[in-house]
């Protein structure tokens, strides 16, 4: 069901029509009637609008913190999610995000905290950017993510590579799911 991208970074899968038109409809009210925040980068408020679930990445403390507990109305998509990902898959962090009119989000990589990322898109399509520093300058590969699709980022997409989205052209949500690395799960589990 994952197609790999043509010329696109190692461990970067693709599975269009991941969810039906229906269930997004329904994920995109979920997410409106989140108490979605801005994006909190350090002293600096992105145009993005957030919430977490599971844990938190705190910039000023630079530190991960807990944050509320997986919604039950992402239990079904946490579950196809885990079954998709496989037997070792456990998602221990969501983010919920809308992006505007004219938003998007600068090239980074994700904290290290994490170990696979799995993005579902919804609303509508963006560009998906990939770059990597060569000797010569960048290597760069766009994925063009349709709504109702899901992206997986592990190994070389997920550490080597940066990635970022171009400001949208019309309002986008995501729902992006990640899996923790296992000192983060020892640490949970022996509290």
């Amino acid at each position: 069901m994952f197609d790999a991208p043509a010329a696109g970074p190692a461990g970067l899968r693709y599975a269009p029509d991941f969810i039906s038109k229906a269930t997004e409809g329904e994920l995109i009210r979920h997410i409106r009637a989140l108490p979605l925040a801005p994006f909190q980068f350090g002293q600096f408020e992105g145009k993005r609008r957030v919430a977490s679930f599971g844990y938190r990445y705190d910039y000023a403390s630079r530190r991960l913190e807990c944050a509320e507990p997986i919604p039950s109305w992402l239990n079904g998509i946490v579950a196809a999610i885990q079954s998709f990902g496989g037997v070792s898959t456990e998602i221990g962090q969501i983010l919920c995000t809308e992006y505007d009119c004219g938003v998007g989000i600068g090239w980074h990589r994700d904290k290290p905290h994490f170990d696979r990322i799995f993005g579902l898109s919804l609303g509508s399509a963006c560009k998906f950017r990939f770059r990597r520093r060569t000797e010569n300058g960048w290597e760069r590969f766009t994925l063009d993510a349709a709504p109702r699709s899901l992206y997986l980022m592990a190994g070389d997409a997920r550490q080597i590579w940066e990635h970022s989205i171009p400001p949208v052209e019309a309002p986008r949500y995501s729902i992006t799911f990640r899996t923790m690395v296992e000192t983060v799960r020892g640490a949970k589990a022996s509290r």
